[in-house]
């Protein structure tokens, strides 16, 4: 009988190993899908030349597509959703990237920001699949940054102060760091089984972190 019951804890942490590792398969390879397609999608709205007031538009369009991912995650509409969603936000930002390569030493700048944000991407989460650490007890702390970060993104619209627009950004880069570890910890341990839901979490994760980067870049080297 103890056999038996050992056997049954044994084969439900198995189950429980190999469910997990399908969901940071299915994460991995459909977050490289969406980067992909975004990245095509900003290309595409960089060479039509789209206006920032369309791309304010497709910001909040890309808002309310991401409710839609959430409320088909578990259901066969999913894909189609998170393509909308990464296809809509790549876009908006490509009257954003336009305006930096513009800038002297801008392309150097994009390249650098790219380069920066995969080396923190594949650094912590190697680090959070390796150690298999924990990381749930950021949720309080990197919620309150957020919001935090938001509301002051918020003020910064009409105050505009570049020395807080650098402190934002600089704070952001901090927040989506430990949101990527947080992120990949929570399907590590299993607070996420849905492959669709931690993928958008991650995209985002890397669409904010690049975004911020970029700006702190520019701001350090005296371009902004």
């Amino acid at each position: 009988m103890q056999e038996t019951s050992m056997y049954n804890v044994h084969s439900a942490g198995m189950d429980s190993v190999l469910a997990t590792n399908k969901v940071l398969k299915n994460t991995y390879l459909l977050l490289g899908m969406t980067l992909a397609f975004s990245a095509l999608c900003a290309g595409i709205s960089m060479a039509i030349g789209l206006p920032h007031g369309a791309a304010l538009i497709l910001s909040l369009v890309g808002f309310g597509l991401l409710f839609v991912v959430h409320k088909m995650a578990d259901t066969s509409k999913g894909l189609l959703a998170i393509f909308a969603f990464t296809g809509v936000l790549g876009a908006s930002i490509g009257p954003m990237l336009n305006a930096y390569l513009a800038m002297p030493g801008g392309p150097a700048l994009v390249m650098q920001a790219l380069g920066g944000t995969a080396i923190v991407f594949f650094g912590l989460s190697a680090y959070a699949l390796t150690t298999r650490k924990d990381f749930s007890y950021m949720a309080g702390f990197l919620t309150v940054g957020l919001l935090v970060a938001v509301v002051a993104m918020i003020a910064n619209i009409f105050l505009a102060i570049p020395a807080v627009s650098l402190a934002i950004s600089s704070a952001m880069v901090l927040i989506m760091s430990g949101l990527i570890l947080f992120d990949t910890s929570r399907i590590i341990h299993g607070g996420e089984t849905n492959y669709i839901r931690a993928t958008v979490a991650l995209y985002l994760d890397i669409y904010n972190l690049f975004v911020h980067l970029l700006y702190l870049l520019t701001a350090l080297g005296g371009d902004d």
